[in-house]
C-alpha cells in the first residue's frame, strides 16, 4: 500500500499566575502582585455619543427654523418637552467634556442619566461635578470634537 508517515504531536503548556475574581456578578482577571497590569484602551460611551449628536442635531433643527418651538421638534421627534429640554442642555457642556466622552475618556462612571438631571451649566461646575479633570482636552490633540458639529 502507500508509505505512512507519522506525525508527532507536541503539547504546549502555557502558565499564567493569574486569579479570577468575582465583583457584581462579573468575573475579573486579576494580575498577580508586582505585575503591571496593561492600561485598559479608552471605549466610547455609545449612549453618550448618541445623546451629543442628538442634541447638537435638535438644537440645529431649532435654530435653523425646522423646528419653530421645543414643542414642535418633540412633536416631530415623538419625545416629550421635557426629553427635549434636557437633551438640549448637552449643547451646553465644556468642550472639553464633549472631547473626552467623543474619544471614550469621560470620567469612569459618568452616565447619561445623571447629565441630564440637575446638571450645572457652568462649565468648571461640571468639570467638578463629574470628576472631569481641567485638562482633559490638554491630554491629547483629538478631531473627535469635530464629529459632534455633523
Amino acid at each position: 500500500m502507500g508509505d505512512r508517515t507519522s506525525h508527532e504531536i507536541e503539547t504546549l503548556t502555557i502558565r499564567i499566575p493569574i486569579r479570577l475574581q468575582r465583583r457584581g456578578g462579573r468575573k475579573l482577571i486579576m494580575m498577580p502582585e508586582g505585575v503591571e497590569a496593561v492600561a485598559p484602551t479608552p471605549r466610547r460611551d455609545e449612549t453618550l455619543v448618541k445623546a451629543l449628536v442628538r442634541a447638537h442635531r435638535w438644537r440645529r433643527k431649532i435654530e435653523s427654523g425646522q423646528a419653530k418651538s421645543i414643542t414642535d421638534l418633540a412633536e416631530q421627534q415623538g419625545v416629550t418637552d421635557a426629553y427635549v429640554c434636557r437633551l438640549l442642555r448637552l449643547t451646553c457642556l465644556a468642550p472639553d467634556i464633549v472631547e473626552a466622552i467623543l474619544d471614550g475618556r469621560q470620567a469612569k462612571g459618568l452616565r447619561l442619566a445623571e447629565m441630564l438631571g440637575d446638571a450645572p451649566l457652568g462649565w468648571e461646575e461640571q468639570r467638578s461635578a463629574w470628576g472631569c479633570p481641567r485638562s482633559y482636552a490638554r491630554s491629547r490633540a483629538s478631531p473627535a470634537a469635530a464629529a459632534v458639529s455633523m
